[in-house]
């Protein structure tokens, strides 16, 4: 049986200003449903990758040349105002700062509502904002009373900010969702709970996701498959046991041989992956 067409498929390069080759030549593909991990060390190009997918690298002052195919579409060659329904709508991201991230001067039902707003053909499609709003907060484990709706980011805690912007990220029911080092300010016991969570909404919604992480036990507990990310280039990419059990490419190797142990969490293939 042949495999469904990738979600997203790109061949891609970058560059900064006095930085030529920040990637090259990274050819990468996420399958309809698939959480992939894209693990490397800090400053390997991992979130210059996720940023070159949203075609946002121009406001840090790079450029990327190559092709970026989303669901049959190149986002390299779709004007601003088109890539501006894209984001947030079909393409959702989840960052790493969540004080950076949100706005410490509204509530987080105010938030919600503003990113409700920026898609009104979305809004439409989905129904009233209340019902919409109760469903979503309910599906990332948030409650859904006024009172939390009142709430301003400084009230809550790191975990329930985190889950504030992955509820905002999926508020359009997209098809990717990039998750830029979603854990790494977390305690051990939240990031179990949030690894869990993205699992959940991938299934829920039949979303794929691009999990970006330095983090390999976390990347080992939750991807179906791997790619690994070294100088800028893609080294190594396969199912995730078999990156974590029989690594192939020499870094690899090294970056699985620094654990303390091997990772007893690789996530378990379901029946239907076989």
């Amino acid at each position: 049986m042949s495999l469904p067409e990738p979600v997203l498929s790109l061949s891609l390069s970058t560059d900064y200003p006095g930085k030529p080759g920040v990637l090259r030549d990274v050819v990468l593909e996420i399958r309809p449903g698939e959480i992939l991990g894209l693990a490397g060390q800090s400053g390997s190009g991992k979130s210059t990758l996720a940023l070159a997918i949203l075609r946002l690298l121009e406001l840090r002052g790079g450029t990327a040349r190559g092709e970026i195919l989303f669901r049959g579409r190149d986002l390299m060659r779709q004007p601003p105002r088109e890539m501006r329904r894209i984001r947030g709508r079909e393409i959702g991201l989840v960052f790493q700062s969540t004080v950076s991230a949100l706005n410490p001067a509204l509530t987080i039902g105010r938030q919600l509502r503003e990113a409700w707003r920026a898609h009104p053909e979305s809004a439409l499609e989905q129904g009233p904002w209340t019902v919409r709003v109760r469903q979503l907060l309910a599906d990332v484990s948030l409650p859904s009373d006024d009172g939390f709706l009142e709430r301003y980011p400084s009230q809550l805690s790191v975990g329930l900010a985190q889950r504030v912007l992955i509820a905002m990220a999926i508020l359009h029911r997209p098809s990717l969702l990039i998750a830029d080092e979603p854990t790494s300010a977390l305690d051990v016991i939240t990031q179990a709970e949030v690894l869990a969570l993205f699992g959940a909404l991938s299934r829920c919604y039949n979303m794929s996701v691009l999990f970006v992480s330095h983090d390999l036990l976390a990347v080992a507990a939750l991807c179906h498959r791997v790619a690994i990310l070294h100088e800028g280039q893609i080294v190594e990419v396969a199912d995730t046991r078999e990156i974590f059990m029989h690594p192939r490419h020499p870094y690899t190797q090294r970056l699985i041989a620094a654990l303390p142990g091997r990772p007893y969490g690789v996530r378990e293939p379901t029946e239907d992956e076989g």
